[in-house]
């Protein structure tokens, strides 16, 4: 049972420094067409314009380097081109009301040496091949055999983050989201399925959790840790990830940004895209760990986010394939209208087809 006043999906919210005039948010969404440079197009300003009415926009992942690319044609921020790119979309969002963080990014494995620079491959903690694909210039491949870590490279990774924090402050952001779900490069560190090292970043859970500690610190020293969020795929099995002991492991993880007094945590509950209920997990035992903002992902609806929201579960939802179709998804969640349906053909990649042209309900 609710209490009378227990909080909507549309009610405001202030998470960490973020004043958000709802709970629905814009769920980070890869369509790969970043221009020569890696840089945001200049229609990206008007794809993340027409969704401002979003509590929150997290945008499409982003990396912080030329090594943490996995894919082609999607945005880095790491250089003055790409953060001139980026402050187009941040004036446009602010400039119609919205808040918008960007997602930071290291693929780690899931990459191909076709996009990376020449003579690289991937890295990884442990030089173990992910089984899955990626899209390359060449199409949809394998990714290729990775290289683990030396321990000396890894306060480079970090540093990456850091100075990638540092452009999205100069871009405009209003904060950063840190990639730790998903089977990239940080889930990589914590996963006992992919992570075999025998230093400081592997054996124990408290060492394997060392990574996100240490990159989410670092943006949250840059942007300031209100402003700050992490997400994370406790069971999903995207791109190869499997764990011992899930429950146990990401439950210190959150203990640990707990420590960080970062603004929010952003959990996918089950397969990323798929079931929900994959994998037994504790998800309440989960954010009982954590003291400041949590925001859900993964299959919601109208009816089951408002639940979440009203009964105390998450403080706000994150809608991924619903916000392609529907720039105006706050609205019609709210007049319980009927959702646009996304055209699969033209997710990743191409122009302003399926990208800016999806119609209001006006």
């Amino acid at each position: 049972m609710t209490r009378d006043d227990a909080p909507t999906l549309y009610d405001p919210i202030r998470i960490g420094a973020i004043d958000m005039a709802n709970r629905i948010v814009m769920a980070p969404l890869t369509r790969s067409r970043a221009a020569e440079g890696l840089v945001p197009p200049p229609m990206a300003a008007e794809y993340y314009g027409q969704r401002a009415t979003a509590g929150l926009i997290i945008t499409e992942a982003t990396q912080v380097s030329v090594m943490a690319q996995g894919y082609i044609a999607t945005p880095g921020l790491y250089t003055p081109a790409q953060v001139a790119g980026w402050k187009q979309v941040t004036d446009e969002v602010h400039r119609r009301g919205g808040r918008i963080v960007v997602q930071l990014w290291h693929v780690g494995r899931v990459s191909h040496v076709s996009l990376l620079p020449p003579g690289e491959v991937p890295v990884a903690p442990s030089a173990i091949r992910a089984k899955t694909k990626t899209f390359a210039p060449e199409g949809y491949v394998e990714v290729s055999d990775p290289r683990a870590l030396a321990l000396e490279e890894i306060p480079g990774i970090v540093e990456d983050f850091r100075h990638a924090a540092r452009c999205a402050t100069e871009a405009g952001f209003d904060g950063a989201e840190v990639h730790g779900a998903n089977g990239y490069l940080i889930d990589q560190f914590l996963r006992d399925g992919s992570n075999k090292r025998t230093d400081a970043y592997d054996g124990s859970i408290e060492n394997r959790t060392r990574l996100l500690a240490e990159v989410t610190e670092a943006v949250a020293s840059t942007m300031g840790a209100d402003r700050v969020g992490v997400r994370l795929a406790p069971v999903t099995p995207a791109n190869d990830m499997h764990d011992s002991d899930p429950q146990a492991l990401f439950e210190r993880a959150v203990e640990r940004l707990d420590g960080l007094g970062i603004a929010y945590v952003h959990v996918i509950e089950g397969a990323t895209g798929g079931p929900r209920d994959n994998l037994p997990f504790d998800y309440a035992a989960l954010k009982a760990k954590f003291r400041n903002a949590w925001i859900v992902n993964n299959g919601y609806d109208r009816q089951m986010a408002e639940a979440a929201v009203r009964e105390g579960r998450a403080d706000a939802v994150a809608f991924g394939m619903a916000y392609i179709a529907n720039p105006d998804l706050v609205r019609r969640l709210r007049e319980h209208a009927p959702l646009n349906q996304a055209n699969r053909d033209t997710l990743y990649g191409g122009g302003p087809e399926g990208y800016i042209d999806y119609p209001a309900l006006d």
